[in-house]
């Protein structure tokens, strides 16, 4: 007997709701009552949801995919976990997402996207929005700044941020603003429909500036030390990464450095209605946390 829509699960598909962006979209939706299919690798680590119907699937099995895609109409698609085969995962997921019937894809990008960005991981990401483009789908691709989370972990034991970024700027961005976006898209995909949104916060600022922001928030003695590109591959062979990781960690200020990440859009805002988060008051937030 033929599976209705109804025997399948809900029609809206959320990847990544064992992390960070896909789980706060997943629990907010959740709490406005949105019926929501969770795609995850292991249905045991699925946060329980009201209204969440889990499925299992990886972005590199083509068949589980489009068993676990079959009904869905939009699917929200958080990029794979950095790997080198990253982005033949994500060809293969959107092939699935297509062959499955998927209507609408709402990507989770990177700002600048670009063939010849200098930060390795968004020329994947910008082969990704070509694939989307051409797969017959709807897309919406949401292409985030750096997180502003991100910038504590950036201080090394010494105090110091190194890398090779001089005094370019970045305008980064909180895991919540990115999030409240990605729903107020889920909520009504269809009016966002071959939309291209970079999701900032209010201000670019450069790694001396951060460290500033840190050091007046915090009190620590933070500082920022512009390495050459050769000192920042030296200081980052300790950790015995592969090349195209390391690749990536430098070309991230070396990105910045070049302007790429430069540049504040009113897109979070326009999306959510809300001001985004600034470095200092994200800093404040959690310093003033009992």
């Amino acid at each position: 007997m033929e599976r209705t829509r109804e025997d399948l699960g809900p029609d809206l598909a959320v990847t990544g709701s064992t992390g960070w962006l896909g789980g706060l979209v997943a629990g907010d939706l959740a709490n406005r009552g949105v019926a929501q299919r969770l795609l995850v690798r292991d249905a045991s680590r699925a946060p329980g949801l009201q209204r969440a119907a889990v499925r299992e699937c990886t972005y590199g099995d083509r068949a589980a995919a489009e068993r676990a895609l079959a009904g869905v109409r939009t699917l929200f698609m958080v990029s794979a976990a950095e790997q080198e085969d990253r982005l033949q995962e994500h060809l293969t997921f959107v092939d699935a997402a297509a062959a499955a019937g998927v209507a609408h894809v709402v990507y989770v990008s990177f700002f600048g996207a670009a063939p010849s960005a200098t930060f390795t991981l968004a020329r994947d990401h910008w082969a990704t929005e070509e694939h989307l483009k051409a797969s017959g789908m709807a897309w919406t691709f949401l292409r985030d700044n750096l997180y502003l989370e991100f910038v504590d972990a950036l201080v090394g034991q010494d105090g110091v941020i190194r890398g090779p970024a001089g005094d370019g700027r970045a305008a980064v961005v909180s895991h919540d603003d990115i999030a409240r976006a990605a729903v107020a898209v889920l909520r009504d995909p269809a009016a966002h429909v071959g939309r291209t949104y970079d999701l900032t916060g209010p201000e670019a600022l450069s790694f001396a500036d951060m460290a500033a922001v840190i050091r007046e928030v915090t009190g620590r003695d933070v500082s920022f030390h512009d390495e050459t590109v050769e000192e920042a591959y030296a200081s980052r062979a300790a950790y015995g990464a592969p090349d195209w990781q390391v690749d990536a960690w430098v070309s991230t200020y070396t990105a910045v450095r070049a302007g790429e990440l430069d540049g504040v859009s009113d897109d979070v805002e326009r999306l959510t209605g809300r001001r985004p988060m600034s470095l200092r008051e994200h800093l404040q937030s959690k310093h003033s946390q009992p």
